[in-house]
C-alpha cells in the first residue's frame, strides 16, 4: 500500500505554516499525505473581506483546500469544532475523531505540534497535540473506541518543534529535537502555499522575519514509537519505517 503520514492541526494554515516542509517532502517521494483540521479558524484576527465569522470560515475552507493542492496533500478534512475552544472539549472526543481517521487511513507515521503550542504558543496547537497524541497510543487498543473501525497502531509519532526561542514569548518551551528535515528544495511549494491563506496575509507579513532566518528547517522530535530505541538525530521521518 506504499507509505502515508497523518498530519493533525488546529486551524487552516497550519498545515503550511507549520507542517508545510514535511507534507511537501512526503507528497515529492510518493507518500500519501492527509491532514484532519478540528477547526475553520472563523475566531481568527485577520480576517480578510469577512464580514462574519460564517464567511471568515468558509473563505479559510477554501483556501486550506488551496493550500492542500499546492503540498501535494491527498486527503484534507476540516472538522466542525470552535475555532480558540478545544481546551472546552472532552479530550476522549477529540481523540476519538482522530481513532477513526487513523483506523480508515492507516497511516505508518503521524504528525502534530508540540506540547508548546507551537511558534505562536495556541492552546488550540496544544489541545490537538493532546489529542493525536492520545489518539496514536488509542488506535490500536480493543478497549478504545471498539466500534471506530478495526484495531491498527502507527508506527512513529512526531511532535512539531523548532531550534530557536521567539522574542516576547516567555511561555515558549520547545521540546529538543531528533529530526531536522531540511526543506529547502520544497520552501517555494511551503510559501506558495501559504499565500493561498490570502486572509491571514498580514500574520504572513508579521512572520515573515522568521522564515527568512529558520524557514530553510523544520524540527521534529519522536515522541512516540513502535520500536523501542534510544532518541537519535535523523534527517528522514521514514527511515526505518514498514510498509
Amino acid at each position: 500500500m506504499g507509505l502515508r503520514l497523518l498530519c493533525v492541526t488546529a486551524h487552516p494554515d497550519d498545515e503550511c505554516f507549520a507542517f508545510g516542509g514535511a507534507l511537501a517532502m512526503a507528497s515529492r517521494r510518493q507518500v500519501e499525505t492527509s491532514i484532519l483540521c478540528f477547526t475553520d479558524g472563523s475566531a481568527g484576527s485577520y480576517r480578510g473581506t469577512a464580514s462574519s465569522a460564517q464567511e471568515l470560515g468558509q473563505l479559510r475552507r477554501a483556501e486550506f483546500a488551496a493550500s492542500c493542492r499546492i503540498l501535494g496533500v491527498h486527503h484534507h478534512e476540516i472538522l466542525n469544532y470552535q475555532d480558540g475552544q478545544l481546551e472546552h472539549q472532552p479530550l476522549s472526543r477529540l481523540a476519538a475523531e482522530i481513532v477513526q481517521r487513523i483506523r480508515i487511513l492507516r497511516p505508518q507515521v503521524i504528525v502534530t505540534f508540540g506540547a508548546d503550542g507551537g511558534l505562536n504558543t495556541h492552546a488550540d496547537h496544544t489541545v490537538a497535540s493532546a489529542a493525536a497524541t492520545a489518539a496514536f497510543h488509542w488506535a490500536g487498543s480493543p478497549k478504545r473506541f471498539p466500534a471506530l473501525g478495526d484495531l491498527y497502531t502507527p508506527q512513529r509519532l512526531y511532535h512539531l518543534t523548532m531550534n530557536f526561542f521567539v522574542e516576547g514569548r516567555l511561555r515558549h518551551i520547545p521540546s529538543p529535537w531528533t529530526h531536522t528535515l531540511d526543506v529547502s528544495s520544497v520552501l517555494p511549494l511551503k510559501l506558495q502555499a501559504m499565500q493561498a491563506h490570502t486572509t491571514q496575509a498580514p500574520l504572513m507579513e508579521r512572520a515573515r522575519p522568521i522564515f527568512d532566518e529558520h524557514g530553510h528547517q523544520e524540527h521534529y522530535l519522536l515522541a512516540a514509537s513502535v520500536v523501542p530505541q534510544p532518541a537519535m538525530q535523523s534527517t528522514d521521518m521514514f527511515e526505518g519505517v514498514a510498509e
